[in-house]
């Protein structure tokens, strides 16, 4: 069993609380058009941040297990490492490895899909999300994926794309249709009946998360599997329509669509005896489909019968429940996380946020396991979101998750609390500056609300994010400075930045210190800093507690 070794120094505080405030990053870039974090007026916030002991952590590339520091940080492998306090390679890593030394093309799981089109006569179906953002997909693992099976003889394969527009730029989605529909007219001319069958925006249809809307897999089921939804004889009609119906769209909120040929007839349904690959690599957004297409007794909408395919995720998206069963490449394995050591010395724990990121702060910060070590010992408790575009509402469920936080911490049950606002990150991806400030500014109240209180119950409080994405609400050019369109307006950022996030302490008492700040600070150094507070030492392989003792 997990045992944590007593600090000789002893603890700092009784009560310790962790706030996440998702999406909110920090940048020293000489321009600050475009920094919601910047321009919101945050007097709590940006009070502690001159006033109290505060660092600058990593919180993208290496060190939150990206394959390099060119690639994004986000809110699965943020909880991830906060949880675990230390640096696991994650999904992308893990697949473009996979691809690179050949593992994933001599798997069990991938033979078995390919053998099935092969032995039917039938169609090797692709359904993911259609960009390079790295975050939940990458299109080169599904070009080489592609490569591959027809390189094994498959013959017949359709493509259902869900357009991102968030974790790349929101309107970007023809740029990478027009490079892979070359891919895809030389695959032709080569005899593979290869074609895009279906499609629609990421935060339209198929990728919801934590149940939070069953409706958009609902209308992902029928446009992908059933062939139902508006019609176009090619995905960049389909674009160019919306685009022209409504030139505020974007990305990631366009319509489902599906392809037909000249007879009006949908031309990629999954029907018996098809193989299906889902291609994204993170699971938040990829249980849910993954369910739909692979449980025989699915009732969370009225799907149907479930046609006979082999089904597979690229990884398992949930390790506890075997979502999905058929996989083409093991998950990081995550263990000895922080909630598990205190469990273990019986210490209890809260964790709250809302719908949106109600599985960060259990699932991801668990180490991508399922339920609880100990319920008797851990409560978790979620807000329901809103099921609206979040520019709509900004405030999403600040009110709410403050509201629940304070009578936890006045409950004085829990040595150690944990809490995820999503404005910062939920809001900031609809590219809308001015909401996001708004939502920014109204979180700025509740965390005044929530020090008072801190101070009432001698509460210990670290304040930190998982990656950045509200201080970079524009494009910039390679000097730092927005990018503008023809029309003189800066070009709206709806993805994570690879800013590093504020980390700051406020002690009621006022004797906590904070190490100098150092190069190599991430966010793999935040769970030793809490066991710290509550008095313990860091298990092997954390990396050190920020703490100056």
């Amino acid at each position: 069993m997990l045992t944590l070794r007593k600090n000789p120094f002893g603890p700092i505080a009784k009560q310790v609380l962790l706030i996440v405030l998702d999406g909110v990053g920090y940048t020293s870039k000489t321009s600050k058009e475009g920094n919601a974090v910047e321009a919101a007026k945050m007097p709590t916030l940006k009070g502690l941040w001159q006033t109290e002991p505060t660092v600058l952590l990593k919180a993208h590339g290496t060190a939150v297990g990206m394959p390099s520091d060119e690639d994004m940080g986000n809110s699965e492998v943020g909880h991830n490492v906060l949880g675990s306090g230390r640096i696991f390679d994650q999904g992308a890593k893990l697949v473009s490895a996979s691809i690179a030394d050949g593992s994933l093309f001599r798997g069990e799981i991938w033979n078995r899909i390919i053998s099935n089109v092969q032995k039917n006569s039938s169609t090797l179906h692709y359904l993911g999300l259609f960009s390079d953002g790295n975050v939940h997909s990458h299109i080169d693992h599904l070009q080489a994926m592609l490569e591959k099976s027809i390189e094994l003889g498959v013959k017949k394969i359709r493509l259902h794309i869900l357009l991102d527009g968030r974790d790349v730029p929101e309107k970007s989605a023809l740029s990478y249709l027009q490079s892979f529909e070359g891919l895809i007219v030389d695959w032709q001319k080569s005899g593979i009946d290869i074609q895009i069958a279906s499609g629609g925006g990421r935060m339209e249809i198929t990728m919801d998360r934590y149940e939070a809307d069953w409706s958009m897999v609902e209308r992902g089921w029928k446009t992908h599997v059933l062939g139902e939804g508006r019609t176009f004889r090619t995905a960049k009609e389909a674009i160019e329509t919306f685009y022209a119906e409504d030139p505020k769209a974007i990305d990631q909120y366009l319509p489902a669509f599906v392809i037909v040929d000249e007879k009006n007839q949908p031309v990629g349904k999954i029907q018996d005896g098809d193989s299906v690959i889902f291609y994204n690599f993170r699971g938040d957004r990829a249980i849910e489909i993954s369910r739909a297409l692979s449980e025989s007794d699915f009732s969370a909408f009225n799907r149907g019968p479930l046609p006979k395919i082999e089904f597979a995720g690229m990884m398992q998206y949930d390790g506890d429940l075997f979502i999905p069963k058929q996989y083409l490449v093991s998950p990081p394995q995550i263990d000895r996380t922080m909630g598990e050591y205190l469990v273990n010395e019986k210490i209890p724990q809260y964790a709250l946020s809302e719908t949106q990121k109600y599985g960060h702060v259990t699932f991801f910060w668990n180490g991508n396991k399922s339920g609880y070590f100990d319920q008797s010992l851990e409560t978790y408790e979620e807000i329901k979101s809103d099921i609206i575009p979040f520019d709509q509402k900004p405030e999403m469920k600040a009110k709410e998750i403050t509201d629940t936080l304070v009578l936890a911490m006045q409950s004085h049950k829990y040595p150690f609390l944990r809490v995820n606002y999503p404005n910062g990150d939920m809001v900031g991806h609809t590219g809308n500056l001015d909401a996001t400030i708004k939502g920014l500014e109204y979180l700025d109240q509740c965390l005044e609300r929530v020090l008072k209180i801190s101070k009432e119950t001698d509460t210990l409080v670290f304040i930190t994010a998982d990656h950045g994405n509200a201080d970079e609400m524009y494009q910039l050019d390679k000097k730092g400075l927005p990018l503008h369109a023809e029309n003189g307006k800066p070009v709206p950022k709806t993805s994570h930045t690879l800013n590093p996030v504020q980390f700051v302490a406020f002690d009621p008492k006022g004797k906590l210190k904070l190490k100098a700040q150092e190069t190599d600070m991430g966010l793999a150094n935040v769970a030793a800093t809490v066991l710290d507070a509550l008095g313990y030492e860091a298990p092997e392989g954390y990396h050190p507690s920020l703490i100056q003792r």
